[in-house]
Protein backbone atom coordinates (compact mmCIF):
# COMPACT_ATOMS: atom_id res chain seq x y z
CA UNK A 1 0.00 0.00 0.00
CA UNK A 2 3.23 2.16 0.67
CA UNK A 3 3.78 2.54 -3.50
CA UNK A 4 0.02 3.55 -4.01
CA UNK A 5 0.56 6.63 -1.23
CA UNK A 6 1.65 9.06 -3.90
CA UNK A 7 3.25 12.05 -1.99
CA UNK A 8 4.95 14.32 -5.02
CA UNK A 9 4.74 17.64 -5.69
CA UNK A 10 1.93 18.98 -8.49
CA UNK A 11 3.35 19.88 -11.40
CA UNK A 12 4.30 23.94 -11.71
CA UNK A 13 1.36 26.17 -13.25
CA UNK A 14 1.69 26.79 -16.53
CA UNK A 15 2.32 30.33 -17.83
CA UNK A 16 0.46 32.55 -20.05
CA UNK A 17 2.20 31.49 -22.99
CA UNK A 18 1.87 28.01 -22.05
CA UNK A 19 -1.71 28.39 -21.66
CA UNK A 20 -2.41 29.88 -24.99
CA UNK A 21 -0.44 27.32 -26.89
CA UNK A 22 -2.74 25.30 -25.71
CA UNK A 23 -6.04 26.97 -26.67
CA UNK A 24 -4.41 28.02 -29.83
CA UNK A 25 -3.16 24.87 -30.85
CA UNK A 26 -5.87 22.62 -29.86
CA UNK A 27 -8.72 24.87 -31.34
CA UNK A 28 -6.84 25.13 -34.74
CA UNK A 29 -5.31 22.04 -35.13
CA UNK A 30 -9.14 21.00 -34.49
CA UNK A 31 -10.61 23.63 -36.86
CA UNK A 32 -8.36 22.79 -39.66
CA UNK A 33 -9.15 18.98 -39.66
CA UNK A 34 -12.64 19.66 -39.21
CA UNK A 35 -12.62 22.20 -42.29
CA UNK A 36 -10.37 20.03 -44.32
CA UNK A 37 -12.94 16.95 -43.65
CA UNK A 38 -16.01 19.61 -44.25
CA UNK A 39 -14.70 20.69 -47.84
CA UNK A 40 -13.30 17.29 -49.27
CA UNK A 41 -15.76 14.80 -47.98
CA UNK A 42 -13.52 12.94 -46.92
CA UNK A 43 -12.92 12.55 -42.85
CA UNK A 44 -10.14 13.91 -41.84
CA UNK A 45 -10.75 14.37 -38.18
CA UNK A 46 -10.80 11.33 -35.39
CA UNK A 47 -11.90 11.33 -31.80
CA UNK A 48 -8.14 10.21 -31.25
CA UNK A 49 -6.81 12.99 -32.47
CA UNK A 50 -8.41 15.60 -29.59
CA UNK A 51 -6.02 13.55 -26.89
CA UNK A 52 -2.99 14.16 -29.58
CA UNK A 53 -3.59 18.07 -29.46
CA UNK A 54 -3.35 17.95 -25.10
CA UNK A 55 -0.21 15.67 -25.62
CA UNK A 56 1.10 18.46 -28.55
CA UNK A 57 0.33 21.57 -26.76
CA UNK A 58 0.15 21.11 -23.44
CA UNK A 59 3.12 18.43 -22.81
CA UNK A 60 5.53 18.99 -25.95
CA UNK A 61 8.51 17.82 -23.64
CA UNK A 62 7.18 14.42 -23.62
CA UNK A 63 8.42 11.75 -26.00
CA UNK A 64 4.77 11.26 -26.69
CA UNK A 65 4.79 14.70 -28.60
CA UNK A 66 7.15 13.87 -30.94
CA UNK A 67 6.81 13.48 -34.51
CA UNK A 68 7.71 9.93 -35.02
CA UNK A 69 5.10 9.23 -31.69
CA UNK A 70 2.55 11.20 -32.94
CA UNK A 71 2.45 10.28 -36.63
CA UNK A 72 3.93 6.45 -35.94
CA UNK A 73 2.09 5.38 -33.37
CA UNK A 74 -1.45 6.65 -35.10
CA UNK A 75 -0.31 4.52 -38.40
CA UNK A 76 0.93 1.70 -36.43
CA UNK A 77 -2.26 1.25 -34.45
CA UNK A 78 -4.54 1.94 -37.21
CA UNK A 79 -3.05 -0.50 -39.27
CA UNK A 80 -3.39 -2.88 -35.98
CA UNK A 81 -6.98 -1.98 -35.93
CA UNK A 82 -7.79 -2.28 -39.58
CA UNK A 83 -6.04 -6.18 -40.16
CA UNK A 84 -8.13 -7.21 -36.95
CA UNK A 85 -10.97 -5.73 -38.27
CA UNK A 86 -10.86 -7.23 -41.76
CA UNK A 87 -8.76 -10.20 -40.92
CA UNK A 88 -10.15 -11.64 -37.57
CA UNK A 89 -13.69 -9.95 -36.96
CA UNK A 90 -15.21 -7.93 -34.34
CA UNK A 91 -15.14 -9.61 -31.56
CA UNK A 92 -14.57 -9.08 -28.14
CA UNK A 93 -11.32 -11.12 -28.27
CA UNK A 94 -10.03 -9.29 -31.12
CA UNK A 95 -10.83 -5.95 -29.88
CA UNK A 96 -8.87 -6.32 -26.69
CA UNK A 97 -6.20 -8.27 -28.52
CA UNK A 98 -5.95 -5.07 -30.67
CA UNK A 99 -5.16 -2.75 -28.20
CA UNK A 100 -2.47 -4.69 -26.38
CA UNK A 101 -0.46 -5.64 -29.93
CA UNK A 102 -1.06 -1.78 -31.04
CA UNK A 103 0.96 -0.87 -27.81
CA UNK A 104 3.28 -3.95 -27.94
CA UNK A 105 4.25 -2.91 -31.77
CA UNK A 106 4.49 1.18 -30.97
CA UNK A 107 6.96 0.11 -27.54
CA UNK A 108 9.18 -1.94 -30.06
CA UNK A 109 8.96 0.67 -32.91
CA UNK A 110 9.73 3.97 -30.16
CA UNK A 111 6.66 5.42 -31.40
CA UNK A 112 4.45 5.37 -28.58
CA UNK A 113 1.73 7.80 -28.36
CA UNK A 114 -1.01 7.34 -26.29
CA UNK A 115 -3.61 8.79 -27.61
CA UNK A 116 -3.41 6.25 -30.85
CA UNK A 117 -3.69 3.31 -28.36
CA UNK A 118 -7.75 4.08 -29.11
CA UNK A 119 -7.58 3.72 -32.81
CA UNK A 120 -8.43 0.33 -32.69
CA UNK A 121 -11.12 0.50 -30.34
CA UNK A 122 -12.44 3.46 -32.93
CA UNK A 123 -11.92 1.02 -36.05
CA UNK A 124 -13.08 -2.06 -35.03
CA UNK A 125 -16.12 -0.56 -32.81
CA UNK A 126 -17.14 1.74 -36.32
CA UNK A 127 -16.89 -1.69 -38.29
CA UNK A 128 -16.31 -2.91 -41.99
CA UNK A 129 -19.16 -0.74 -43.38
CA UNK A 130 -17.63 2.91 -41.82
CA UNK A 131 -13.90 2.15 -42.08
CA UNK A 132 -11.47 0.77 -45.02
CA UNK A 133 -7.56 0.67 -45.01
CA UNK A 134 -8.02 3.80 -46.66
CA UNK A 135 -8.41 5.01 -43.25
CA UNK A 136 -4.51 5.05 -43.03
CA UNK A 137 -4.24 7.98 -45.41
CA UNK A 138 -7.10 9.81 -44.14
CA UNK A 139 -7.42 10.71 -41.25
CA UNK A 140 -4.98 8.37 -40.03
CA UNK A 141 -1.71 9.90 -41.95
CA UNK A 142 -2.38 13.38 -43.05
CA UNK A 143 -4.36 14.27 -39.97
CA UNK A 144 -1.42 13.54 -37.97
CA UNK A 145 0.97 15.34 -40.46
CA UNK A 146 -1.23 18.28 -40.06
CA UNK A 147 -1.38 18.42 -36.23
CA UNK A 148 2.47 17.89 -36.22
CA UNK A 149 2.84 20.91 -38.67
CA UNK A 150 0.32 22.96 -36.94
CA UNK A 151 2.71 21.78 -33.51
CA UNK A 152 6.02 22.86 -35.16
CA UNK A 153 4.36 26.52 -35.58
CA UNK A 154 2.63 27.20 -32.14
CA UNK A 155 5.31 25.03 -29.96
CA UNK A 156 8.24 27.27 -31.63
CA UNK A 157 6.41 30.54 -30.94
CA UNK A 158 7.89 31.92 -27.66
CA UNK A 159 11.58 32.40 -27.64
CA UNK A 160 12.52 29.91 -25.17
CA UNK A 161 10.69 27.08 -27.14
CA UNK A 162 12.50 24.39 -29.20
CA UNK A 163 10.43 21.61 -30.54
CA UNK A 164 10.62 19.21 -31.67
CA UNK A 165 13.04 17.02 -29.54
CA UNK A 166 13.64 14.70 -32.45
CA UNK A 167 11.86 14.55 -35.62
CA UNK A 168 12.33 10.52 -36.94
CA UNK A 169 15.43 9.52 -34.80
CA UNK A 170 17.11 7.60 -38.05
CA UNK A 171 20.59 7.84 -37.71
CA UNK A 172 20.87 8.39 -34.48
CA UNK A 173 22.50 6.05 -32.31
CA UNK A 174 23.84 6.13 -29.19
CA UNK A 175 27.66 5.48 -29.55
CA UNK A 176 28.73 2.49 -27.13
CA UNK A 177 32.50 3.66 -25.04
Amino acid sequence: MKRLKGGGALPPKPTFIQLMKGLVGGSIGILILSYLGQSSGVPWLMAPFGATCVILFAASASPFAQPRNVIGGHFITSAVGLIALYGFGDTLVVLSLSVGVAIMLMQYFRAVHPPAGANPLVIILAGKSAVGFEFLVTPVLLGSIVLVAIAAVINNYAEESHWPAYWHGIGQHKRQP
